[in-house]
């Protein structure tokens, strides 16, 4: 299945490090990679069919530390559509006045809803088609963009619409939260303050936080599989539904 990394935080932050780690998934997960950062109202949105092993977009954001509060990344292992740029994740739509973005990692069987004009995918994925009906649904249940909690609730709700349906990790952001649902793996991390030393799973890389932060910075990291060895990352429970703003766990 595909694989998924989330970055929020209270700081523009870079996510070189992470990055560089996650990309050699791709060895193995080659179907298309993309990266959404947030910046202020904007989003730049950089999506490529082929692998990040060997697409020169992906090693174009290994050297350039784009820095965001609110960064989403997925290397996919295609399960449902052809692979093509199309059907590259993160999607991307707008509500309120508002981007949102979309990564999902698993599979969803006879997953067909009613979608109206304003919401309609553009690929073939499952993945698409979620996110277009979470997107019309939370639409009819606000006139006007909530706030983080009420949202968290409503997403609370809609989500056991979907499960039943297959696998469903997803990550979810409108530059405001990051919105992570676990249907079988999903890690998070919290960093903050004194910031320590950490080493790479997939590749052998060392970064000394503490030299690149300030005391009040807080990031926190949510990813498929754990991406460093030495940090206690934190197991999500299936079905579980965490909500993070400004670097914080706070659903």
């Amino acid at each position: 299945m595909c694989q998924l990394l989330g970055l929020n935080a209270n700081t523009p932050t870079d996510l070189v490090f992470s990055f560089t780690g996650f990309a050699q998934r791709a060895q193995e997960h080659k179907d298309g990679f993309g990266i959404a950062f947030f910046e202020g109202a904007g989003v730049r949105l950089f999506v490529d069919h082929q692998s990040a092993t060997v697409s020169p977009v992906a090693q174009m954001v290994q050297r350039y530390p784009i820095r965001s509060r609110h960064i989403l990344a997925h290397i996919r292992k295609a399960t449902q559509g052809v692979v093509a740029l199309e059907n590259t994740h993160p999607f991307q739509r707008e509500l309120w006045g508002r981007y949102w973005v979309f990564a999902h990692n698993g599979n969803l069987v006879d997953f067909h809803p009613k979608l109206h004009a304003a919401f309609r995918p553009v690929g073939s994925t499952d993945s698409e088609r979620a996110f277009c009906w979470l997107m019309q649904e939370l639409a009819k249940n606000h006139a006007s963009l909530p706030s983080v909690e009420h949202l968290s609730e409503t997403l609370a709700e809609l989500l056991p619409r979907i499960t039943p349906h297959g696998t469903f990790n997803l990550l979810l952001s409108n530059g405001e939260a990051l919105w992570a649902h676990c249907s079988t793996h999903l890690h998070y991390v919290e960093r903050r303050h004194p910031f320590a030393r950490a080493q790479l799973q997939d590749e052998d890389l060392t970064v000394d936080f503490a030299a690149q932060t300030t005391p009040s910075d807080r990031v926190a990291i949510v990813v498929t599989e754990p991406l460093t060895r030495d940090e206690t990352w934190q197991a999500m429970r299936p079905q579980e539904l965490a909500t993070f703003v400004d670097g914080s766990r706070v659903r």
